[in-house]
């Protein structure tokens, strides 16, 4: 099996297409636990399956994303650049608009530098910022200013804090992710000093902490322009670095950096089981 591996903002991801192996590929569960296992693995925060997209000759890539403990997940505005950065490397494209189909609806994302550079802008449209589950009921077990979620085809529970370093979310998250039957994606935000920013930092069902989530800096710019925080666009800075969010009549463009690591050939039945599975 052919693959690569690609980071937006330190939050990697294992990516195989379709299209750079002689047959489709069979992903799932099982083969995401143990490519994103990191001692017995590779290890990456989700594995990315790029498929082939019979019958829709409008779509360029039919996106299928695992997160590290085979749990699927719908979106994520990290690992989607790093598949459209992967598509245009294996097209040999510098610059490219791929169109990828996601379990949350179809994505136009522009590529800048994509073969020849391990790094590469992409902008992506993500999509309308709808609402999220409820709260009712739901203990959260921090003290924030405000609160509030959001759905980007994942489900997000933002929170304004006035200090993140105060929040621990080796505790919390778990704990905020279990009161929802279907899991959430927890980001903490505070304010820059310069106005029009925001501080994140983010746990992500299915994975922990990460240095970065982009639907998670989508979510939080969104809430944090109801709450008085930003205007239309804002820049997201997350321990991994920085993306920027705009927000257009409902919908948020989301720009930032997708780096190649490696490109790698991986024999499945090599790897490991995890916890006796396989």
């Amino acid at each position: 099996m052919r693959l690569s591996k690609h980071h937006g903002l330190r939050n990697d991801f294992l990516v195989v297409l379709d299209e750079v192996n002689d047959e489709p590929v069979d992903a799932g569960p099982d083969l995401a636990r143990r490519l994103c296992d990191r001692r017995g693995g590779i290890g990456a925060d989700g594995l990315i399956h790029g498929a082939r997209p019979d019958g829709r000759p409008d779509v360029d890539v039919v996106m299928h994303l695992w997160n590290a403990d085979g749990s699927r997940a719908e979106m994520s505005g990290n690992g989607i650049r790093c598949l459209a950065q992967a598509v245009a490397r294996s097209r040999g494209a510098r610059d490219l608009t791929v169109v990828a189909a996601t379990d949350a609806g179809d994505r136009v994302l522009e590529v800048s530098g994509g073969a020849a550079d391990a790094e590469s802008t992409v902008r992506v449209d993500m999509g309308e910022v709808g609402p999220g589950p409820g709260l009712d009921g739901v203990d959260v077990p921090f003290v924030a200013k405000e609160l509030g979620t959001a759905d980007l085809g994942n489900p997000h529970l933002v929170a304004w804090v006035d200090d993140l370093d105060a929040v621990d979310l080796s505790t919390v998250g778990p704990a905020v992710e279990a009161a929802f039957p279907e899991g959430i994606n927890l980001e903490i935000v505070t304010p820059t000093v310069a106005p029009g920013g925001l501080l994140l930092r983010v746990w992500e069902r299915g994975v922990g902490i990460t240095e970065a989530c982009g639907t998670g800096a989508c979510a939080a710019t969104a809430l944090a322009r109801q709450w008085g925080l930003v205007d239309h666009a804002a820049r997201v800075d997350m321990p991994g670095g920085a993306v920027t969010v705009e927000l257009v009549d409902g919908r948020a463009v989301l720009t930032g950096p997708a780096v190649h690591v490696a490109d790698l050939d991986v024999d499945p039945a090599a790897l490991p089981p995890i916890g006796g599975v396989g």
